[in-house]
């Protein structure tokens, strides 16, 4: 059986990086990308999700649904409440792009780092960390290093010194038993992040990926 997943983006650069592990993992699936990167700039703007936004997902989620999805992968990690409030009304698999990440995390080590390109999603991010380690009886913990300029250049089509900021922002946690890029943009700088550390990497595109798979197929 073809399955259909939605893939919902706040952001043009996290296309590839997903396209790419689903390539990879399970190349089977049937994609399908709905983006609005109106999204990402309207947190930035209003500095927290908004019921209005929350409802925006909704809408987004209901689409998907519409269109034949039988599941959906939002890959943005900035609004996790929102994505959250769609998963509680869901009859299909709606993952958040970093949940599956954190939960092999926290099997991987009790000291755990994370480089972000995206301030305003780290609050959620930290957030859904604790919460998840708390759920599971572990000590984990999180230490982020966040690169906006990162980002930036990203979205300037400069991929090289995206992936050189984040390698470098990564050296400080090369003391961590393993390391998460936390956007799925972030995914591309895997291997130089992985040079600059000398520790394990993980990316929430391929965890979400190999968890939609075991869920669906």
């Amino acid at each position: 059986m073809t399955y259909r997943i939605a893939l919902i983006h706040a952001v043009q650069v996290a296309i590839a990086p997903v396209a790419e592990a689903f390539a990879r993992l399970w190349p089977e699936a049937r994609c399908a990308n709905i983006l609005d990167d109106s999204l990402s700039a309207d947190l930035e703007r209003d500095g927290a999700l908004t019921p209005a936004m929350i409802r925006r997902f909704h809408t987004l989620a209901d689409y998907a649904v519409a269109s034949g999805a039988d599941g959906i992968l939002f890959t943005c990690s900035a609004f996790g409440a929102a994505i959250d409030s769609v998963a509680a009304r869901a009859t299909i698999p709606v993952l958040k792009p970093n949940e599956a990440m954190f939960e092999e995390a926290l099997g991987a080590g009790r000291r755990i780092g994370m480089v972000a390109s995206f301030q305003p999603s780290v609050p959620s991010m930290e957030a859904e960390f604790r919460a998840m380690a708390a759920a599971a009886g572990s000590a984990a913990t999180l230490e982020t290093a966040c690169v906006p300029a990162a980002m930036q250049a990203l979205r300037q089509g400069d991929g090289a010194t995206h992936d050189r900021l984040l390698a470098s922002a990564a050296r400080q946690l090369a003391g961590c038993d393993v390391v998460l890029l936390a956007q799925s943009s972030t995914a591309r700088a895997a291997d130089a992040v992985a040079a600059a550390t000398g520790r394990p990497v993980m990316t929430s595109p391929a965890s979400a990926v190999a968890r939609l798979k075991s869920l669906l197929a």
